[in-house]
């Protein structure tokens, strides 16, 4: 489901237009609904301090802001959290891309100063990187939470960083996973921005938003102006459009075929769609179902391995972490054939829906057809 450039047939909201679509991600309770609430200026998203978290679907709200610009903002549940399960994310994640309909314009990722940067969280980026491709580090933007703690500590961002990044551990065959902020900050070209969700100070509200909506913008001039997207939001907006000009073909019959008739067709159709949807969604969870499991047991690992540092000599260390990656990556391996098997079985699926919907667009084109030739009633 890797990131790729589309098609050029398709269009998506320039920035020009003056719309721009941000998503929420990371842990539960970093604070993802509280800094959507900063950003909207006003308490759009339920938020409360809670290691369980308020939001349990992915939700969407905007703004405009007083130069006629749009903003929405998508909210996520704790998408990587793992304990959510596979089927939860892969849903969740159908849904967001079916909100952001033209594309994310930056992906806000929110840490929270109070809390120690945790294995989950480096888990987290990987599940990006994996679900949707290295390009979506382009888009990424990192949210620190907790400005209000900084501030009576008498601590600056800079100085937060430089105290909870230290030198990552020298074990090369850890590098493809995240170790310090330090690393993920070089990912996203230093794109961060601190945020006190609970002041009562006006001017530096404002001034927070829109050093964070100066910061999108440099994404979005960074990828010429275009949003991200991959094959996934290709699909989903495919079948969007083609229902939506097949409701409308139907529409176009009013008044010419009975008012049941028009309905039962539209039916048809909203099941045809459905059908088409769930599809891309049980395509998703088989995505994530096996990655997600790999990085469950990844995190364990390390966590262990990380405990054996302290006791063990480095060559040991690296030795117990190239036995355990192997077999985590034979396991992947095994269930990443499963998933093709089950991946092929979907795919003919999808080709025997498409011929379905193509017949009935030939049925309704051939109603209209002998309707116009016989100027009157025909049957569907």
């Amino acid at each position: 489901m890797g990131g790729s450039a589309m098609d050029d047939d398709w269009e998506f909201a320039s920035p020009s237009n003056g719309v721009r679509t941000v998503v929420l991600v990371g842990r539960t309770g970093n604070g993802k609904s509280a800094t959507g609430n900063s950003i909207l200026g006003r308490k759009a998203f339920k938020s409360r301090s809670s290691s369980s978290g308020v939001t349990s679907t992915c939700e969407l709200q905007r703004t405009v802001l007083r130069d006629g610009q749009i903003i929405n903002v998508i909210d996520t549940p704790g998408l990587f959290d793992f304990s959510s399960g596979s089927e939860f994310v892969g849903r969740e994640i159908v849904k967001c891309i079916n909100m952001a309909k033209d594309g994310i314009h930056a992906v806000l990722m929110v840490f929270s100063v109070r809390t120690r940067f945790s294995q989950e969280e480096k888990a987290a980026l990987r599940s990006l990187q994996t679900l949707f491709g290295s390009k979506i580090l382009d888009y990424m933007i990192v949210v620190f939470t907790g400005g209000d703690d900084l501030e009576e500590n008498d601590e600056t961002l800079e100085e937060y960083l430089g105290r909870e990044c230290p030198q990552p551990l020298k074990v090369s065959s850890f590098s493809f996973l995240p170790i310090t902020f330090e690393e993920v900050l070089t990912l996203c070209e230093n794109r961060r921005v601190l945020f006190d969700n609970k002041t009562k100070d006006v001017l530096k509200g404002v001034e927070q938003v829109q050093e964070l909506l100066s910061l999108v913008d440099r994404v979005i001039e960074k990828n010429g102006g275009r949003p991200y997207s991959d094959e996934l939001f290709a699909e989903i907006q495919k079948g969007e459009m083609n229902f939506r000009d097949q409701q409308e073909e139907a529409d176009s019959l009013k008044g010419r075929f009975s008012t049941r008739e028009i309905s039962e067709f539209k039916e048809q159709m909203q099941r045809q769609y459905e059908d088409q949807l769930k599809r891309v969604t049980d395509m998703v969870v088989l995505n994530s179902l096996d990655f997600t499991d790999f990085t469950c047991a990844l995190v364990v690992a390390s966590e262990n391995l990380i405990t054996v540092y302290h006791h063990y000599a480095p060559s040991m260390v690296e030795m117990k972490l190239k036995e355990a990656t192997g077999n985590l990556e034979r396991r992947l391996a095994e269930e990443q054939a499963a998933r093709l098997l089950a991946e092929e079985s979907a795919q003919s699926e999808q080709r025997k829906s498409n011929e379905e919907i193509r017949m009935l667009r030939e049925s309704l084109h051939k109603a209209r057809e002998e309707l116009n030739k016989n100027g009157g009633c025909a049957i569907l």
